[in-house]
């Protein structure tokens, strides 16, 4: 199943007419995370009401420098455990370079292997000329586009603050070769328990990318840890058989304490 663009990008997936301001997802600095970091989840899935851990996840974080520009090079790596192998093997790698200033992106590379299907692309982003120039040609894009590793880590740095249960944050994300436009959905802050433990959290609906596997619209939901790192610490969504939870279960290297965790 492709279950790890999920994964990986659990804040939006469905091409959208909806018309706003992407103010939030334009020059906000970094305040949630740093070089050293890495997240290590685990995607458990269900057919028949008992979940079980289907593959695994990582998101790590350095600094290089990308054309004389300091930047956080962020890669996020899954794969299926062998037994779902047998059914659909992914072996999935995304990588972005982000301006460390800006957090928008200079560089996207997508290189997936799920059940058999390739893809391997290379987008090289200008965001002053609004081109971004990939493996298979050169398109247009819209101001402070977002890819999909960049968008989770400058979703990270939103101040939730501002916004009221129900309210809308728009951004642009361009993805095999097209622009979206996409919201994420504020629903307010909950505890949430998972199977790292419980904790005060921010709860949020991306709006999806229909497709072979999710249905489309707000059918998922992912909750952010309720402290200074907005770490991702659950995603959970129906698909098309059965139904999917992601889980955190472990980190190294985090900007702050992990505040938000009641209890283990």
């Amino acid at each position: 199943m492709r279950v790890f663009k999920m994964l990986l990008f659990p804040l939006a997936m469905f091409s959208s007419k909806f018309e706003g301001n992407v103010g939030d997802f334009c020059g906000v600095k970094n305040t949630a995370f740093q070089s050293g970091e890495v997240v290590n989840m685990t995607v458990f899935y269900s057919a028949m009401g008992a979940y079980i851990a289907a593959g695994d996840a990582s998101f790590s974080t350095t600094i290089e420098r990308f054309n004389g520009k300091p930047v956080y090079h962020s890669i996020g790596v899954g794969k299926t455990y062998p037994f779902f192998d047998n059914f659909f093997k992914v072996r999935d790698r995304y990588e972005s370079y982000i301006d460390t200033a800006s957090l928008l992106p200079y560089k996207f590379i997508r290189n997936v292997d799920e059940g058999g299907y390739k893809i391997y692309n290379n987008v090289t982003f200008n965001q002053t000329a609004h081109t971004a120039a990939s493996t298979n040609g050169v398109y247009k894009i819209t101001d402070c586009i977002q890819d999909v590793v960049s968008a989770v880590y400058y979703a990270r740095n939103i101040n939730f603050d501002k916004y009221k249960p129900g309210d809308k944050i728009p951004f642009d994300m361009f993805l095999d070769d097209e622009v979206y436009h996409l919201y994420i959905r504020y629903l307010g802050r909950e505890k949430v328990k998972t199977r790292y433990g419980k904790f005060r959290a921010i709860k949020f609906k991306p709006l999806l990318i229909k497709g072979t596997i999710f249905e489309g619209g707000e059918n998922m939901t992912a909750w952010l840890s309720d402290d200074p790192n907005h770490l991702l610490l659950r995603v959970e969504s129906s698909i098309a058989v059965g139904s999917i939870k992601v889980d955190m279960m472990g980190y190294r290297n985090l900007r702050y304490p992990l505040t938000s965790l009641i209890r283990f």
